[in-house]
């Protein structure tokens, strides 16, 4: 069977599928094929609304699989979509991807409050992906821009997990900077689970 009559078969059996395990198998089949076909790739991103939490778990772990020719396509769907579930998991791939062409995308979802009601640890979710874009990246812009927006976060009033996760984020980046933002913020950290998460940060 050749690639393009195979891929038309995994999308088939994506679509037809009466059952998760169904759906489940053909997305294994897919991130399996390694396939860069963009039609294939947006049926996955399709999945990610799925009502089943299983097959949308799946279709998260085949998009992270197919790493970097999964990005631009994540990015399109989520700009063109207003479903709070499909953006939500989209996040999450690209957080695990740790693509900086995700980085964008990622800071824009901190910094927006709209977020907040997006499943409600959508933020959270972008803070840790932007940690792992510094992390996997010797670009001294990239570092820039990703410890801007964490040290913004680490000081955002209204989200103590947002205020959390920038936390982790910046412990694993660790560079003087990263440092300095812990430093100065935990004085004025009025809870006690983030204030902690900052000490251990530090320490």
């Amino acid at each position: 069977m050749n690639t393009s009559s195979n891929s038309e078969q995994l999308i088939s059996q994506i679509n037809h599928a009466s059952t998760p395990e169904e759906a489940i198998a053909a997305i294994t089949a897919i991130a399996v094929n390694n396939t860069e076909e963009l039609a294939v790739i947006n049926v996955v991103i399709a999945v990610l609304s799925h009502h089943h939490p299983t097959v949308r778990t799946a279709a998260v772990e085949a998009l992270v699989k197919l790493g970097n020719r999964s990005v631009q396509p994540l990015i399109v769907a989520y700009k063109a979509s207003s479903d709070q579930t499909l953006q939500a998991h989209i996040i999450q791939a690209l957080a695990q991807i740790a693509s900086p062409k995700a980085l964008d995308l990622l800071a824009d979802v901190v910094g927006t409050a709209v977020a907040n009601h997006c499943q409600g640890n959508v933020r959270r979710i972008a803070a840790r992906g932007l940690g792992n874009i510094a992390v996997n990246s010797h670009d001294a812009e990239v570092m820039r821009r990703v410890q801007e927006k964490l040290i913004w976060a680490l000081l955002s009033p209204e989200d103590w997990g947002l205020r959390y996760a920038a936390a982790v984020s910046l412990q694993e980046i660790a560079t003087p900077e990263a440092k300095a933002a812990l430093q100065n913020a935990i004085a004025g950290e009025a809870d006690t689970v983030v204030r902690s998460r900052m000490a251990l940060a530090l320490a």
